[in-house]
């Protein structure tokens, strides 16, 4: 879309591969490294991005399992700390960005579990549905002022490097993986 893109995380190396699939591709990209759930970094990203943000897209996750009955209470926070905390943080300095332009567009990933519970996955579902509700309180409370609020539910396990590492045999189920690809068309076109 022409855009600068700045690509933010935890990890150099992985945002390094992030910025060089960019820019193979044609585009313009930087890496910035930050922990969503830390207040200080998420300003400092925003800041590295500049006054002039048109679109940010929140897509943090940690979907991991977990029984209730064992669940230790600092692995049921961690989920909503980077799911729905990490948003708010997001979502927030986003709109310090925007609003004075009096536009932008906020995308957040959601999942299926933003619409659901499911067995073994109580954090992440709480966490989902959390950032569902908050995004939906944003573009109710934004939209008037020209921001574009939106939640994507991203139902299925998305065909990449994270999958891949973690289930040797994603080959064999490629047919229910999420081509990465139609998901950026999906972005693009809400942008």
């Amino acid at each position: 879309e022409g855009l600068n893109i700045v690509a933010a995380g935890r990890t150099q190396a992985a945002l390094d591969a992030v910025v060089a699939d960019i820019e193979r591709s044609g585009g313009k990209a930087s890496a910035f490294v930050a922990d969503t759930t830390n207040e200080a970094d998420v300003a400092a990203l925003f800041d590295h991005a500049g006054a002039d943000v048109d679109l940010a897209i929140y897509n943090a996750g940690n979907n991991t399992a977990g029984r209730i009955l064992e669940m230790e209470a600092d692995y049921f926070e961690n989920s909503w700390r980077v799911v729905c905390f990490g948003g708010f943080l997001f979502g927030r300095e986003a709109l310090r960005r925007m609003v004075p332009q009096k536009r932008g567009t906020i995308l957040f990933t959601g999942a299926s579990a933003s619409l659901r519970g499911r067995a073994g996955y109580g954090a992440f579902n709480s966490a989902k549905a959390g950032l569902r509700a908050f995004a939906q309180a944003m573009a109710k409370e934004y939209g008037p002022e020209g921001i574009h609020v939106g939640h994507v539910v991203v139902d299925g396990a998305v065909d990449g490097d994270k999958i891949r590492s973690r289930f040797p045999d994603a080959d064999s189920r490629r047919d229910r993986l999420l081509d990465i690809e139609g998901i950026v068309e999906c972005y693009a076109f809400l942008y």
